[in-house]
Order: C-alpha cells, then structure tokens, then sequence
C-alpha cells in the first residue's frame, strides 16, 4: 500500500534526495518545521518503507569502472525455476548492478560495469556467460553517460586493496 506523503513529506524527501547528508537541523532551515517534527517525520518514512537507506553517490570512474555494459540475455524458457536461478545467480554477480525482466524480444536487461574491455571480457566469461538457461547474450557498449543511477557498494569490490599509483 503506497503512503499518502504531504507537502512536507515531499519536501523532505527531495532535500534528502539531494543531499542525504543533511542534519535535521539543516532540513528544518528548508522545511518548515522543527528539528523534532524533522526527526518523527523521517522515523516515519523509514518505518514505512518510504525512506530505505543512505548511501554515498560514487564516480564510477573515480574507482577505475571505465565501462558501462548493457547486456540483453535470453533464456532457455521462461519457467518461474529457471527465472529464480537466473534471478539468484544474478543477484551474486558483483559486476551486475542492475537487472531487470522485459516484454519483448529479451528477457533480461543486466547493466555491468568494467575497468576496461579486457575485465569486461573476463566478466563476460566467468559471470555471464555461466547464468543458467543462458541462451543469447548480446553487448551493448554505452558511450556517455547522460544519467545515471547511484552504484551499489558491491559493484564496487571494496574488499580488494585498491591498486597503488
């Protein structure tokens, strides 16, 4: 059930939008209401699933993810068994950030992103390549960036020590 969000809510949720960072001090300068009323209004939107999380905007590019891949996968079937191992298996590829079921030609849309061509290779044939019911994986290589969404903490292997300059 969708929450009825007043002007306020709205308000608050774009100032977030725009900087997750801001105090509820700071959020009450554009919202008109106190920092206490700021507070039970984001407990409140995080209580009910409005609000789901923080997180940091990184430059791709920043980290060393040169590349952005848009991967057009179809499967063997369509089977709700084969989507859930799809669906698993995509879920547990790090290089994935993005995966959505379509109508139409494809079944899948994976958005991947690599350091360069040569891991998108390396990608393609130790991850992709090896998603169940796989039977056409065509590549589409993005040129620019014209929007684009925040990059999940997993996309960007933070596990590694980052390479020295």
């Amino acid at each position: 059930m969708q929450q009825e969000l007043d002007a306020r809510d709205r308000a608050i949720i774009a100032a977030l939008l725009e900087d997750g960072r801001l105090s509820q001090v700071q959020l009450a300068e554009r919202v008109p209401l106190s920092p206490t009323a700021i507070a039970r209004r984001i407990k409140a939107l995080e209580e009910a699933g409005v609000i789901e999380g923080y997180e940091a905007r990184i430059n791709r590019r920043a980290m060393g993810l040169e590349m952005t891949v848009l991967v057009f996968i179809s499967l063997q079937n369509q089977t709700e068994q084969r989507l859930e191992a799809f669906e698993a298996a995509v879920l547990a590829s790090p290089s994935v950030i993005g995966c959505q079921l379509m109508s139409g030609e494809d079944d899948y849309v994976l958005t991947v992103l690599a350091r360069d061509l040569a891991d998108y290779e390396r990608i393609h044939k130790q991850e992709l390549s090896r998603l169940p019911g796989v039977t056409r994986l065509r590549s589409n290589f993005v040129l620019r960036d014209v929007k684009s969404l925040p990059i999940p903490a997993s996309a960007l292997n933070l596990r590694e020590p980052a390479p020295r300059k």
